[in-house]
């Protein structure tokens, strides 16, 4: 069993009383605190932190504690030796993950591997993988598309085929780009379409004829990304499994948890940003006072506040619409399962449409406001910026999630 056990965190899973939601919100608060104290020595420099000589150079995460802690198997049933709670609390480490700042593959291994591992239909070479994941064994890619197509048409929202039948071997082909934590995964699992043109997801090895995963270089080094490519790769009968319901259910609620988790890093960076940069201008002097008092400098650091405010609302909406639909997809009639998926989808476009850009622009001002030493490397107030833009473009962007709510409510 994992350390953030199922025991622990019974109330996350309760029936929404009173007494339930304020024992979660405070299990949650607790886990919230611990995932920043562990993240703290991995984390990135900025100004009024310490330098980046008292740091890990390469700002990378512990695998192995992150591990320890259970935080990779917060989603995996319990009986799976995972703690069986829901994606309210992998929220939380996600946003803790941006305010740090770490490079860490949590992403593609507990976000969205643990997403479409819940949403097949459960067999013996799924339960094996979701069991090793709570250990920390595997680190897994999902090779979702990341842009903004995703977001339109049905079929955009997966990259790969696969074909065979009559006598011939099963193979995949397709190409996924700026595959969160694709070069350093050691299984790929790929949302295909079958020869009937139902959705399943395909476990394959990274290092396997047919198939190339290839790093691709970007300007947020706290985090990695890489292309996947089919060309004719065989792939055993045995690792293609059907996902829940109808499949393409369990697909739109795989996209929305990924846009959401990124959207929850973004937030972290942006409140890192806002209290490093009031903590900056309340010491630096200037003119024999504090930079602070300036009228000008206070307004930039309340619209700062005022950004974050807004996008930790957004986001708390978005992170329950979400947690209480869960992947709970296989059992739910088609018209209250096609109402709830709406209202997931809605609330994860507003929160990524709004967080996605003002992460951007709280950085940006984190930046002017701390002056010259806010554009050198020491300060580290580049390396959010950096990680913001990233998270910006990610499974949609403010424009497309935009589109997507005029859509629904044009």
């Amino acid at each position: 069993m994992s350390t953030y056990s199922a025991t622990t965190v019974s109330a996350t899973t309760a029936p929404a009383t009173g007494a339930a939601t304020d024992e979660a919100e405070q299990l949650r608060a607790e886990l919230r605190a611990v995932a920043r104290d562990l993240l703290a020595s991995g984390a990135a420099p900025s100004a009024g932190t310490p330098s980046a000589g008292e740091r890990k150079d390469d700002g990378e995460a512990d695998w192995a504690q992150l591990a320890e802690a259970g935080w990779l198997g917060l989603e995996v049933p319990e009986q799976l030796d995972g703690a069986g709670v829901t994606f309210a609390e992998t929220a939380v480490v996600c946003q803790e993950l941006g305010r740090a700042a770490v490079r860490a593959p949590y992403l593609g291994t507990a976000v969205l591997g643990a997403g479409v591992l819940l949403a097949a239909e459960p067999c013996a070479g799924r339960d094996e993988l979701l069991g090793a994941l709570a250990s920390g064994a595997p680190r897994l890619a999902v090779a979702l598309p990341t842009g903004d197509a995703a977001l339109g048409a049905r079929a955009a929202a997966v990259s790969f085929r696969l074909a065979g039948g009559a006598g011939r071997a099963t193979t995949l082909d397709g190409r996924a780009d700026f595959v969160p934590d694709a070069a350093g995964a050691d299984t790929l699992l790929v949302p295909a379409l079958d020869e009937a043109g139902a959705p399943v997801v395909v476990r394959l090895d990274p290092a396997q004829p047919g198939l190339e995963v290839t790093e691709t270089p970007v300007l947020d080094v706290s985090r990695g990304v890489g292309s996947v490519a089919a060309a004719g790769a065989v792939v055993d009968p045995g690792a293609v499994w059907p996902l829940v319901g109808d499949g393409w259910s369990a697909l739109r609620l795989l996209h929305a948890r990924a846009a959401l988790a990124v959207a929850c890093d973004a937030l972290g960076v942006a409140e890192a940003m806002m209290e490093t940069t009031v903590a900056y201008v309340g010491v630096r002097q200037q003119f024999g006072r504090p930079i602070g008092s300036f009228q000008a400098v206070k307004h930039g650091c309340a619209d700062m506040f005022i950004q974050v405010s807004v996008g930790r609302g957004l986001v708390a909406d978005a992170v329950r619409a979400l947690a209480s639909v869960g992947q709970d997809v296989g059992g739910a009639t088609a018209p209250d399962l096609a109402e709830d998926l709406a209202a997931v989808e809605t609330a994860v476009s507003r929160a990524k449409s709004y967080v996605g850009a003002a992460a951007v622009d709280v950085a940006g001002k984190a930046m002017q406001l701390h002056g010259g030493i806010g554009y050198t490397w020491e300060s580290g107030v580049h390396r959010y910026l950096k990680r913001a833009a990233l998270s910006r473009s990610l499974f949609g962007s403010p424009a497309a999630h935009r589109a997507r709510l005029a859509r629904r409510f044009d």
